[in-house]
């Protein structure tokens, strides 16, 4: 007996795009001031669907992440889970995990590690490239000029 042909996509992945979808909509009307502002990145569904793991942020500061995510799986687990039994066009929700994820944060710490690294690679190289440079050398930076015009202007008015 031949099996029917793989379609290009995951039950999976379709389900946690519409949890993802239902869960911004339900938390973007929630009206709790403990929330702050959550962004929800992706949801993974398990296997057999019994569970799913929510990804999220809070921004502006991200210190609060623990906090949010000890609310979130609370009894705020329980009330999201009852919402999307509503209106999502599942058959059973999974039960709702909301996991803290830190890979924005540790993002714009790589991202300001490779700049410092640049900016200090670019100050090396131009006291290199200052320290090579011969007296009457045809390039000049910009203060070499400063001085140059003001020792003319000064052996100018000597005479």
């Amino acid at each position: 007996m031949s099996r029917p042909p793989q379609r290009g996509f995951n039950r999976g992945e379709r389900i946690g795009a519409e949890l993802l979808r239902e869960l911004t909509q339900l938390l973007r009307r929630a009206k709790d001031p403990r929330l702050g502002e959550i962004t929800l990145h992706e949801v993974r569904v398990s296997r057999d669907l019994a569970h799913a793991k929510v990804y999220f942020t809070c921004f502006p500061a991200d210190e609060a992440g623990e906090e949010q995510q000890r609310l979130l799986n609370g009894t705020l687990s329980g009330f999201l889970r009852h919402e999307l039994s509503r209106t999502a066009r599942l058959r059973t929700v999974p039960q709702l995990h909301f996991v803290h994820d830190e890979s924005v944060m540790r993002g714009e710490r790589l991202t300001a590690l490779i700049d410092a690294a640049v900016g200090q690679d670019a100050d090396h190289g131009k006291h290199h490239q200052d320290a090579d440079r011969q007296p009457g050398d045809s390039q000049t930076t910009g203060a070499e000029a400063e001085r140059a015009d003001e020792a003319a202007a000064a052996s100018a008015r000597e005479r």
